[in-house]
């Protein structure tokens, strides 16, 4: 498993990154404090307090995880 914080201010911003999530066969969770939602659910993601940064859980899969991490770049807080 790997984590990254990923920031997903705004609707679009939610759309994109749940459209890019759904290609990939990795299992992959976002968590905000003590919620834990899955990284390809829109109304999962919709439940979480988004005005602050969130954890991206990636766990292995088929898919190289820094290569869901680069699809995912413009959403990954540095």
């Amino acid at each position: 498993m790997r984590e990254a914080e990923v920031l997903l201010n705004s609707i679009d911003k939610v759309k994109r990154f749940v459209s890019i999530t759904t290609k990939f066969d990795a299992n992959m969770d976002l968590v905000r404090g003590r919620y834990t939602v899955d990284a390809k659910s829109i109304m999962g993601i919709f439940s979480l307090d988004l005005s602050k940064a969130l954890i991206l859980r990636i766990y292995e899969g088929k898919e190289n995880v820094d290569t869901i991490l680069d699809a995912l770049n413009e959403y990954v807080i540095k």
